[in-house]
């Protein structure tokens, strides 16, 4: 059974940096490609950031671009998201996804 816990959210004040994880399993984490997306209030799913398997290339959104920073750790199943310089509008839950599948999220607030 595939799952995806995120962890790592909470309060910030703006300017300040947060950094997620998402532990995974039930699957051969090196092989998939992984994603975080995230869900403000009263809004859709958003794409945030793309790490490749293999070369483990990124791809981000342009709202995050220079701010935030994907990355894995195969040997420990562990996807992660650096996010400095967060804005109020980075307010979002945060969700890891892996194909069709994503974890239970976790609540980045930044408010001052």
């Amino acid at each position: 059974e595939v799952q995806l816990v995120e962890s790592g959210g909470g309060l910030v004040q703006p300017g300040g940096s947060l950094r997620l994880s998402c532990a995974a399993s039930g699957f051969i984490f090196s092989r998939y490609t992984m994603s975080w997306v995230r869900q403000a209030p009263g809004k859709g799913l958003e794409w945030v950031s793309t790490i490749n398997r293999g070369d483990g290339s990124t791809n981000y959104a342009d709202s995050v671009k220079g701010r935030f920073t994907i990355s894995r750790d195969n040997a420990k199943n562990t996807l992660y998201l650096q996010m400095n310089s967060l804005k109020p509008e980075d307010t979002a839950v945060y969700y890891c996804r892996m194909g069709g599948a994503r974890g239970q999220g976790t609540q980045v607030t930044v408010s001052s």
